[in-house]
């Protein structure tokens, strides 16, 4: 049985305890008064694993006369649930809410080697009770389930919507005006910056949406970025909403960098020796053999590649759920029309091949379209922040223009 159907059983079993439990101390977190509960913020940071690199949160109720701490949260999913990666591809997954004993978090996220901090909320006894009452009728088997978005519906969010909830809008006024530094694109980049290919992979995947502008508010979608913006709002009567941050564990893991890598330096060095070397393999391809073979086999790879990369953003576009993807820009670099360059660039491994004029001219069409690209980038016309997929695209589409040129140029005057 896999850890996710396990942890499924096992959440929907405690959430049914802690519904039908009368003498036991978890049925008090049910029906004990909002005096006696008091409400934590559980923040763990992030994971080995990629899917862990976002972190995670939970926010935790304990009865104080027993103390009796039950954890809510909004991160479960279920590989064996039908249709998961049919539905994940899709970008229509449904995760769910579910409650279970704290200490079992605790103690999990610590053999794991990921920091916990908590946050202990100044919440008025009647709010306390309200967030109780919503949260236990959150995780019912009826309710507990959502339509989960990377973005703007992830465990996160839940729980901030929750607390705002019982705040009346207060979290949301508070936190809205004040403007953040980053993106969804930057954030993503910097906590998959470990895993440098999958990093690469996601941001061409984003649309100009992971781009727009975030405030206190939007950008509090991480788990992180929620216990900071925390730390600054004020309960009703002025005082600071959270009480007291307690350290439970330290990070036994690297810790993500504090900013997003810059992809812009080494996209264009990789795009420039891309560049020159189809340029130079052009140029010498008729006494060398390496040339012809490393031009035909180069180049069509990069044709295949920007053609899977274009047609999967397309049906991100057109064919999924996944709106961080959609309206790519990077289409202008990378889509299906590459795949019309594999078979002329193939034939070029052959000495006396001639050199079709639709592959230069296609290849001439997509380095103007990345001239265009970079024009509108740098100034401003266009929202999404891909100026890096630019800088290698551009001088790597050049370059083999360029070793198609020399290679008509020099078909055309053997036929003088």
């Amino acid at each position: 049985m896999s850890f996710f159907r396990r942890a499924a059983r096992l959440a929907f079993l405690s959430l049914s305890m802690l519904a039908t439990w009368t003498p036991c101390a978890r049925a008090d977190i049910a029906r004990a008064p909002g005096d006696a509960l008091r409400v934590d913020l559980y923040t763990y940071g992030p994971g080995a694993i990629y899917w862990e690199r976002f972190g995670h949160d939970a926010l935790v109720l304990t009865d104080v006369r027993d103390g009796e701490a039950i954890a809510f949260n909004y991160g479960l999913f279920d590989f064996d649930q039908k249709d998961f990666f049919l539905n994940f591809a899709r970008g229509r997954m449904t995760y769910m809410a579910a409650a279970w004993p704290a200490a079992d978090d605790v103690a999990q996220y610590q053999r794991e080697g990921r920091w916990i901090e908590v946050q202990r909320l100044d919440l008025a006894p009647a709010q306390r009770a309200a967030l109780r009452d919503f949260l236990v009728w959150n995780v019912q088997p009826a309710n507990a389930r959502y339509a989960y978005d990377y973005y703007t519906a992830n465990c996160t969010t839940r729980i901030r919507d929750a607390l705002d909830r019982v705040l009346g809008g207060a979290l949301r006024a508070q936190m809205q005006p004040q403007p953040r530094d980053f993106t969804y694109r930057s954030q993503t980049d910097r906590l998959m910056a470990a895993q440098p290919w999958l990093m690469l992979i996601l941001d061409l995947g984003l649309g100009p949406r992971a781009d727009r502008a975030l405030d206190g508010w939007s950008g509090s979608f991480l788990p992180a970025e929620l216990m900071r913006s925390l730390r600054g709002m004020k309960t009703a009567d002025g005082q600071p909403l959270v009480l007291a941050e307690i350290p439970l564990a330290r990070a036994r893991l690297p810790e993500p960098p504090t900013h997003a890598p810059d992809l812009r330096w080494p996209l264009l060095a990789a795009g420039l020796i891309l560049g020159f070397a189809f340029a130079l393999s052009g140029w010498f391809r008729r006494c060398s053999r390496v040339a012809r073979v490393a031009f035909a086999f180069g180049g069509a790879g990069l044709a295949l590649c920007a053609g899977i990369a274009g047609a999967l953003m397309l049906v991100l576009w057109f064919a999924t759920a996944h709106r961080a993807a959609w309206a790519n820009e990077n289409l202008l670099l990378f889509n299906p029309f590459a795949w019309l360059l594999i078979v002329p660039l193939l034939r070029t491994a052959r000495r006396d091949a001639r050199i079709a004029r639709f592959a230069f001219a296609l290849t001439a069409l997509f380095a103007l379209t990345a001239c265009s690209a970079l024009a509108a980038n740098l100034a401003g016309w266009l929202p999404q922040r891909n100026l890096h997929w630019i800088l290698f695209a551009l001088p790597a589409w050049a370059g083999m223009m360029s070793g198609l040129g020399s290679m008509q140029t020099v078909q055309d005057n053997s036929f003088r």
